[in-house]
């Protein structure tokens, strides 16, 4: 149950940032302003995870796949 509240986290973060840069990218650019590709990386690096913990989750069993497709 904590490994999929974990994920749950992490999709929110991923969401998160996915808004962010989109605001980024409407605004005019200031040279104070964070790039747009700070936030775009971000969530590259929690999909990279979230992908890593659900391997891991079916690996050990700690999440089990739904036998019929």
């Amino acid at each position: 149950m904590l490994l999929k509240m974990v994920i749950i986290a992490l999709l929110v973060f991923m969401v998160y940032n996915l808004f962010r840069a989109l605001l980024l990218m409407n605004k005019r650019p200031t040279p104070e302003q964070p790039p747009m590709t700070k936030y775009i990386g971000r969530r590259l690096m929690v999909s990279v995870a979230i992908v890593v913990l659900l391997l891991v989750g079916l690996l050990t069993g700690l999440i089990t796949p739904n036998p019929r497709p």
